[in-house]
């Protein structure tokens, strides 16, 4: 069935009319640099329920218009980050361990869409194999996770095109401890104490940073290998690679060697300015896909407004999707609410300059282009619009 455009700009009118539960206080900490050792606010209790709200989508709206399931590839374990698509899995999901994958009803705010969803586990899940590489090798596969520095560093073999950011600034952070280095504020003042950084190898953002000046290569150590026993044994020591969304919370809270606070500053913020985690699809599959894109990239932006105003019900998901694949990824209730907190107080989740959730910057995409080439990462006549769309951006919805 073809989706007429009467029905599209039903569907757009009603998105428009969505009330949501406002991020606007939440979110006014998105011009923060990202340095920090303290931890988000406690959250207030949600008042969406005193609120009538009109339909957000009509009921069916993607039935033979979407694949079904629609099928995405994430990058990683199941996580507060990824909370706008679990927001679209409907009370009766299933997780399939053996396929590291959670099937159920799409659905928003109680509207069921017509089709199932299924979101894949990245990271371990795939052997640490890139989304890109899972969704040209696995026809099921028809959307996928992408990061802008990989799409510039793999255009030639696996070219993706993001067509939705739920996230306005990348997560990835650099952490240190405040109490040894107490008037450090950017990765700059890291570079003129002479700091180890310890991350994981092969990073392009050190590539970058090293090129710009930012940081000197011999203080790049790229032996990280995801647990916190270098940084706690060195008594920070050194700093280290993280998650603005995850590291803090887990520093204090979980890791009882450790058990306070650190301080951090985003990638984003020293000059990396990619957008992470974005819906992407393979360019040649655009055409085939139009008419569903046209319907589903609204329904991802609102899902972004949706999860944010009241994370709750989502949360409790994330954290019962951890517990039955059981397979060592420890997610508890308070990482994810930390995390959804830490997303809107850190400005990880927003507008765009424009006042719209979701699009993207195509500027940030050249300064991107231009960074990689100049480090010497990438040689490819690229431009913003090879990389990303807006086209199916519904300019109505924002945070």
């Amino acid at each position: 069935m073809l989706i007429t455009s009467t029905r599209k700009k039903s569907l757009r009118t009603l998105l428009a009319l969505a009330t949501a539960v406002s991020l606007v206080a939440a979110c006014g900490g998105g011009d923060d640099d990202g340095d920090s050792s303290e931890e988000p606010a406690a959250e207030e209790e949600s008042t969406t329920e005193e609120t009538t709200a009109a339909p957000v989508a009509e009921a069916g709206v993607l039935t033979d218009v979407c694949p079904d399931p629609l099928v995405i590839q994430t990058d990683w374990h199941t996580e507060s980050e990824h909370g706008a698509l679990y927001n679209l899995l409907g009370d009766d999901y299933t997780v399939e361990k053996d396929r590291g994958a959670t099937v159920g009803p799409m659905t928003l705010d109680g509207v069921d869409l017509g089709i199932d969803f299924e979101i894949r586990e990245g990271g371990p899940a795939i052997g640490f194999s890139s989304p890109s590489s899972i969704i040209y090798s696995d026809d099921s596969v028809h959307l996928a996770y992408a990061n802008t520095d990989a799409q510039i560093l793999t255009y030639q073999d696996t070219p993706m095109l993001s067509v939705v950011a739920p996230l306005e600034k990348n997560p990835q952070m650099i952490m240190w401890d405040p109490a040894t280095y107490p008037d450090v504020e950017d990765l700059e003042d890291l570079r003129d104490l002479g700091v180890t950084i310890n991350i994981f190898a092969g990073q392009t953002y050190a590539d970058v940073f090293i090129a710009q000046g930012v940081l000197t290569e011999d203080q790049i150590d790229p032996s990280y290998d995801a647990t916190p026993a270098r940084f706690i044994a060195e008594q920070g020591a050194i700093a280290q690679q993280g998650f603005a969304s995850s590291e803090p919370y887990a520093y204090k809270n979980t890791y009882e060697e450790w058990g306070k606070d650190v301080a951090f500053t985003l990638l984003n913020d020293n000059g990396f300015p990619i957008y992470s985690q974005t819906i992407a699809i393979k360019p040649s599959m655009k055409d085939e896909m139009d008419a569903c894109l046209t319907e589903i990239v609204p329904i991802f932006q609102q899902s972004v407004v949706s999860y944010h105003g009241d994370p709750a019900r989502t949360n409790a998901m994330i954290v019962d999707i951890n517990e039955q694949y059981d397979d060592g990824w420890v997610y508890t209730a308070g990482n994810a609410e930390f995390a959804a907190g830490a997303m809107a107080q850190y400005g990880l989740v927003g507008n765009g300059p424009d006042d719209i959730v979701g699009n993207m910057d195509t500027d940030r995409i050249q300064e991107m282009i231009d960074a990689i080439e100049q480090a010497g990462l990438s040689d490819a006549s690229l431009t913003p619009a090879d990389l990303v769309t807006n086209e199916y951006i519904d300019t109505s919805i924002g945070l």
